[in-house]
């Protein structure tokens, strides 16, 4: 971190003997690149999870645990239980902020790691609904809930890594590695349905499916690896000498933060909603109503997701050039107006037509907006209850969002007799909510994260309170320049 321009200020109340505290010192550059492989490796893994899961959710869930159901019925069914997973990570969420303030980052992200690839490996070994009937899908939906579990404090907690050992000026392109993670994860989530897609099809439904679930231990593995050499950032280490590490940050972020924390709420809403609409209804979409070969699919996620990464990347360095606010609301500009086209250029049928629409989907709702945030988001926050604010704002808009959007999607277009035209419509108006959050929301550029309040001026109760014992509530505050 860069010093500050004046001394800080010791809090009311606070003795005057008390040395003040001044920023923790920059990590160096290997602690930075291990934050980085860090971010990267555990958020491909935990969108590994979610991709495979979403494609088999379009392409064989359905005859496998919902064979009684209707063809649009058994869709539905699928996409009910891959919506399981977005409803546990809140409460997974929720149950991860206590410690992430607490404890530290990288004890919930390994920890997160273990939940997130056990659940994933044992659905590949889960009976079918042909095997023990009504169990099947009961077992497929706890697993799912569990993956979705320890994916709640995931990618909030590698981007809160990356943001606060990042230096100023690089915290936009670091922290958006987490985000080419993510379609790095996608990427090889769609090459492992291509492999398996090879087999005949009656091995495919047998045990091939099975291959793709029992891969992602691979994944997390090296994902352990990693993790296991990383370093806390310098923000929660320099928290933890002050001991002002908050007894409950959860509690903190909606007596102190709520405005923030809604507004992370809202700013993300629109971008999850239509972020896994492109990555998991639109397979569904393109087979059920196009007719494209189901062995497609996945080869232009893999298209999709690599053009995303390079994305994200991209526009993290623009937001550390322009600013936060006015690249990721020129974005979320862009998607308000984006899902007719694309369902236009669907409908072509024309292989070209469909990858050209599919890569703008992922450059910009699936890594591109989301690659800002990595940086925007924690940035909004001060330094009592980052990883909390960031994990609840993002989890329960990802309920809203991308949780029940592929399912409302597939229930419109059901109800409206295969008509497109809701279902933009539908995305539209959650992009729309996005936008007005976007512009209420301050900049946040090379922000102070050693301060207690929070970029909105929430918070600055705590920081004014007189200082109390280790883990206390109340905190002391150092001063530092608040880039608006």
């Amino acid at each position: 971190m860069d010093a500050p321009t004046q001394a800080p200020v010791p809090p009311a109340g606070a003795s005057s003997s008390t040395p003040p505290a001044g920023p923790p010192a920059p990590a160096d550059p290997r602690a930075v690149r291990r934050a980085a492989w860090a971010g990267l490796i555990g958020t491909a893994l935990e969108q590994y999870d979610f991709v495979i899961y979403g494609t088999a959710s379009a392409l064989v869930f359905g005859t496998l645990f919902f064979p009684n159901a209707s063809p649009a019925a058994a869709l539905l069914a699928s996409f009910a239980a891959y919506a399981v997973g977005f409803a546990a990570r809140p409460l997974g969420g929720l149950f991860f902020s206590r410690y992430g303030d607490r404890l530290g980052r990288k004890w919930v992200l390994v920890t997160t790691l273990f939940l997130m690839g056990g659940s994933t490996f044992a659905i590949g070994l889960l009976p079918t609904y042909g095997q023990v009937g009504i169990l099947a899908p009961a077992l497929l939906v706890f697993c799912r809930f569990f993956q979705g579990f320890g994916a709640g404090a995931e990618q909030s907690g590698g981007a809160t890594l990356l943001t606060e050992t990042a230096a100023p000026g690089r915290r936009g392109r670091l922290a958006a590695l987490v985000m080419t993670g993510a379609a790095l994860g996608t990427l090889l989530g769609a090459l492992a349905w291509i492999l398996v897609q090879l087999l005949p099809e009656e091995d495919l439904m047998s045990y091939g499916w099975r291959l793709v679930f029992a891969s992602s231990l691979l994944v997390t593995v090296a994902a352990v690896i990693i993790r296991r050499k990383l370093n806390e950032s310098p923000v929660f280490q320099e928290l933890k000498r002050e001991h002002e590490a908050p007894k409950s940050p959860v509690k903190e972020v909606f007596r102190h933060g709520r405005k923030p924390m809604l507004l992370v709420l809202f700013m993300n809403v629109g971008i999850s909603s239509q972020s896994y609409t492109y990555q998991v209804f639109m397979a569904s979409y393109l087979i059920s109503s196009v007719g494209i070969d189901p062995t497609f699919v996945p080869k232009v996620l893999m298209i999709g997701a690599a053009c995303g990464g390079v994305a994200a990347i991209g526009f993290g360095f623009l937001s550390d050039k322009l600013g936060r606010r006015p690249v990721y609301s020129a974005i979320v500009a862009a998607l308000v107006l984006l899902p007719g086209p694309t369902f236009i250029a669907l409908n072509t049928g024309s292989p070209v037509a469909i990858t050209v629409a599919m890569i703008i989907g992922f450059v910009l709702a699936g890594q591109g907006a989301v690659g800002v945030q990595m940086s925007y988001f924690p940035e909004l926050f001060g330094t009592r209850y980052r990883y909390a604010g960031v994990t609840l704002g993002r989890e329960f808009s990802s309920v809203l969002g991308g949780g029940v959007a592929p399912l409302i999607c597939a229930s419109l277009l059901t109800a409206f007799s295969g008509s497109w035209i809701p279902v933009a419509a539908y995305m539209m108006l959650m992009m729309a909510v996005s936008l007005v959050a976007a512009r209420m929301a301050p900049e946040t550029l090379d922000r102070d994260l050693t301060v207690v309040p929070d970029a909105t001026g929430a918070g600055a109760a705590i920081a004014a309170a007189p200082v109390t014992a280790a883990g206390g509530d109340p905190a002391t505050a150092t001063a530092g320049k608040d880039t608006r």
